[in-house]
């Protein structure tokens, strides 16, 4: 007599065949989320963000080769990079990295920033060679896992990747990233991205006791460029060279301690300030700074004298009060930090960091009502930033 497999039995046979079959199969690759809920893989990123990225290649006078670096289109015909990539050149060129690639002349300059390190070049191509990146003003997060694209030691098209390690604020200066993706010389100008194919900063390779530190200036500054006349490469490096004394020497030590500043060397950079104000005690940003290294040294009242000399100097520095209610807040002058905060929001209320402080300061002195209404103010702004300060409240 024939046995027959009931339909039942031969569907749970079937199921069970198919997942044995398809865990036999690879994995599917992981892939990262972005705030939508939209999955890119890392090699899915860079496919669409690295044709935005370009080689900087400079020359000299006589067309003899000088340093590479890289930068990436901000606006269609408009790319940035390191101004220390730029510096002392006669020409340059731009490489595209889309295919084979195309070469293409910069016309010049558009804006230079010296302190940030930041130059914007003109190119005249065609717009579909420009495509320009995203960039978010958003602070990420420590411990985000970031990469970049560059042209290390002149390896096109270089892909790293990390985390951000640490970020600090630099007043006058924006947001120091640092990361531990690998940076080489080249990657001078590479746009550092977060995982949703974003730019956060532009990676600027700084050299201390013969190891590069891996470092991104924040998007907030390379946003703030202002385009002017353009500039051929020589008038770049005559305007370079045209200050005159004494201001010549403040300025170097005052670059000295920027430099400083951007690798977290404070008591470095108080020593250079110091020496500027020495030399030219009529720049406010010096005192800024001089205030700003003291309180990281804990010298609040210090910082304190240091800030009103900036704003003896320009009374109408928001940058200035917001670091002033710094040096109250951490000397536990709470009443004062309050009143210092009001007056940055007031000279620069689209500013998000004094709301920010303010909240803070406010649940120092037990007043969560006047947090909450920087909160609601803070929102609008900056979101994230918001976050950060719920976290606050809400502990």
């Amino acid at each position: 007599m024939k046995k027959t497999i009931p339909c039942l039995a031969l569907v749970v046979f079937l199921f069970a065949f198919l997942q044995v079959a398809q865990g036999q199969s690879s994995p599917p690759e992981p892939k990262s989320l972005d705030k939508t809920g939209n999955a890119e893989s890392l090699p899915e990123l860079v496919r669409r963000v690295k044709p935005s990225v370009v080689s900087v290649l400079t020359y000299d006078a006589k067309g003899e080769p000088l340093i590479s670096g890289t930068g990436f289109f901000i606006r269609p015909g408009e790319v940035v990079t390191n101004m220390h990539v730029i510096k002392n050149s006669h020409r340059v060129e731009i490489h595209t990295l889309e295919g084979k690639g195309r070469t293409y002349p910069v016309a010049g300059a558009l804006a230079v920033d010296e302190e940030a390190d930041l130059a914007l070049l003109r190119v005249d191509l065609p717009p579909d060679r420009s495509k320009p990146l995203s960039l978010t003003s958003s602070a990420p997060d420590e411990g985000e896992p970031v990469f970049l694209i560059g042209n290390p030691l002149r390896l096109e098209g270089s892909v790293s990747d990390g985390i951000v390690s640490a970020i600090r604020e630099v007043p006058d200066l924006g947001r120091i990233i640092q990361i531990t993706a690998p940076v080489s010389h080249g990657n001078s100008g590479s746009p550092l991205f977060n995982m949703r194919g974003q730019v956060i900063g532009i990676v600027t390779v700084k050299v201390t006791n013969g190891q590069n530190i891996n470092l991104a200036l924040g998007v907030p500054r390379i946003t703030s460029l202002a385009r002017g006349e353009l500039l051929s490469f020589d008038q770049v490096s005559a305007r370079n060279k045209s200050t005159n004394q004494p201001e010549l020497l403040a300025e170097l030590w005052y670059r000295g301690g920027i430099d400083s500043l951007w690798l977290g060397n404070y008591d470095s950079a108080l020593n250079y300030f110091e020496t500027a104000a020495n030399r030219n005690p009529r720049r406010p940003e010096t005192w800024i700074q001089i205030g700003y290294c003291k309180v990281k040294q804990g010298r609040n009242e210090e910082a304190i004298r240091a800030y009103k000399k900036a704003l003896q100097l320009r009374p109408t520095s928001a940058e200035a009060y917001n670091k002033l209610g710094d040096a109250y807040y951490y000397g536990g002058r709470f009443d004062d930090a309050i009143a210092s905060y009001k007056q940055a929001a007031r000279l620069q209320p689209s500013e998000p960091e004094a709301y920010y402080n303010l909240g803070l300061a406010y649940l120092e002195i037990g007043d969560r009502e006047s947090a909450m209404v920087q909160s609601r103010l803070l929102e609008a702004l900056d979101p994230d930033m918001n976050k950060k300060l719920l976290a606050e409240l809400q502990r």
